[in-house]
C-alpha cells in the first residue's frame, strides 16, 4: 500500500472508533513518524473546577503518539503497553493540539512522545508511551479498508 493512502487509512480509523462520539469536532492529520490531533474544548469537557478533565489529556496524548507509530507499521494493528503522562497548566476553553513522534523504532516495540498544547501555543502536557504489535492484521479492523 502506497504510504499516504496508509496515512488516510489511520485517520479514517481513528474517526470511525465509536469513543469518538464523545470528542466530536477532534481532527486527525498522520505523516511519516508523527501525528497531530486537534480538538476544540468544549464545556461538557470540564471537571468540577472548570477545566478539562485529564482523562482527554491522555486520550489526546496516547493517540497522537500511537498514530505517530501506527503510521510506520502498514501490517498489523498496534497497541498502547504503556503511557505516562504529565500535566503542566489547565485547559479552560479554546483549541488545543497534541502532536505525537516516534523516538525509537524495534523489531515489536516502539516508543513515542507526544506535546499537547493551548492555543496560545503553550504547553499544557506531554507524555511518551511504549507501542508493541500485535498479530492482528489492519487489513481485519472494520474502520480500516483496503480499497478505499
Amino acid at each position: 500500500m502506497e504510504t499516504t493512502q496508509h496515512y488516510r487509512q489511520l485517520e479514517k480509523l481513528y474517526h470511525s472508533a465509536r469513543i469518538q462520539q464523545f470528542i466530536a469536532g477532534s481532527q486527525l492529520t498522520v505523516q511519516h513518524q508523527t501525528a497531530e490531533i486537534t480538538l476544540p474544548v468544549k464545556p461538557d469537557y470540564s471537571h468540577g473546577a472548570n477545566a478539562m478533565h485529564g482523562a482527554l489529556y491522555f486520550k489526546l496524548l496516547d493517540d497522537a503518539a500511537y498514530f505517530a507509530v501506527a503510521s510506520v507499521v502498514q501490517d498489523v494493528f498496534i497497541v498502547t503497553s504503556s503511557f505516562q503522562i504529565n500535566l503542566v497548566r489547565p485547559v479552560t476553553g479554546g483549541t488545543i493540539k497534541a502532536v505525537g513522534k516516534v523516538r525509537t523504532i524495534g523489531k515489536n516495540l516502539f516508543v513515542a512522545e507526544s506535546t499537547l498544547y493551548n492555543d496560545e501555543g503553550k504547553e499544557v502536557a506531554f507524555g511518551t508511551g511504549q507501542f508493541m504489535k500485535t498479530t492482528q492484521p489492519l487489513s481485519s479492523l472494520q474502520g480500516y479498508s483496503l480499497g478505499s
